[in-house]
């Protein structure tokens, strides 16, 4: 084996150790997270925004619905805390906790989801 034989492979050696230990530290790249913004109002109907047909103006939860996400369908209660129990879990309002605990202690909630999903 010639002299500049090895001296190649021992520099070809060198550098894809460096190389190794440049990439190694690098962390992969995730896809970016959408925003998530959950309007929850009060006594409002299906038609009540532009986007689902109102006639009163509603430019600004408008242009959400176009650039984002719309859910059309969510079962209510009379009682507000069994909506809000529902729309944390993901569950009919009937299958959640019954009387004072809506939420027991081995329900996932949203916020617990998010946080898995790597958000803040």
């Amino acid at each position: 084996m010639g002299r500049p034989l090895i001296l190649f492979l021992a520099l070809l050696l060198c550098a894809s150790a460096s190389w190794r230990e440049t990439f190694a530290n690098e962390q992969p790249s995730q896809a970016p997270r959408p925003n998530i913004i959950l309007i929850m109002a009060d006594d409002m109907g299906w038609s009540d925004v532009g986007c689902y047909g109102s006639e009163i103006p509603t430019p600004n939860i408008d242009r959400l619905a176009v650039e984002g996400m719309q859910f059309t369908q969510f079962y209510n209660n009379a009682k507000c805390t069994t909506t809000r129990a529902s729309l944390l879990t993901g569950l009919y309002p009937r299958n959640g906790g019954r009387g004072i605990e809506l939420l027991t202690p081995n329900m996932l909630t949203l916020g617990e989801a998010l946080k898995l999903a790597g958000y803040q």
